[in-house]
């Protein structure tokens, strides 16, 4: 292998900005810039009894936030610190995103992997009537013969 080809493979990949309608079921590592409508705190977790880990010794804050673009919305699960990021009108970058899905319907989330970082406010309008949170997906298993 000579130089040339082996610096082509050490040199880090552009992120590619998805928009939310791109969004599907059971798929990760996305970034894209949203808007933030609106957060609520869902629930406090606070120590199990009979667990004691470092992971554990604080309770994990939960909040659920609508976040969106110009071509529609999801609900984002903020998890600990990422809730204080979480305020209405909030401009972010989602890096390495992934779509959980709880009860059918889908959820962007950021995990340990991924980072959410404050951004300069985005100049698009978030367009609320496309929350593709609403959607029910049903886990179908295809027979092939």
């Amino acid at each position: 292998m000579n130089s040339e080809s082996m610096a082509t493979t050490t040199t880090k990949r552009k992120p590619v900005f998805v928009k939310v309608d791109q969004l599907k079921p059971g798929t990760n590592g996305h970034t894209l810039t949203v808007k933030v409508v609106s957060s609520k705190p869902v629930k406090t977790v606070s120590n199990r009894g009979g667990r004691s880990s470092v992971l554990t010794a604080r309770p994990s804050r939960i909040a659920e936030c609508v976040v969106g673009d110009e071509t529609g919305t999801i609900i984002f699960t903020a998890r600990n610190e990422q809730v204080d990021l979480m305020n209405a009108g909030a401009s972010l970058t989602l890096r390495n995103a992934k779509i959980d899905m709880f009860k059918g319907s889908m959820r962007l989330a950021v995990d340990r992997w991924g980072r959410i970082e404050a951004t300069e406010p985005a100049n698009f309008e978030v367009k609320e009537d496309n929350n593709l949170s609403l959607v029910e997906y049903e886990l179908v298993n295809v027979v092939e013969e």
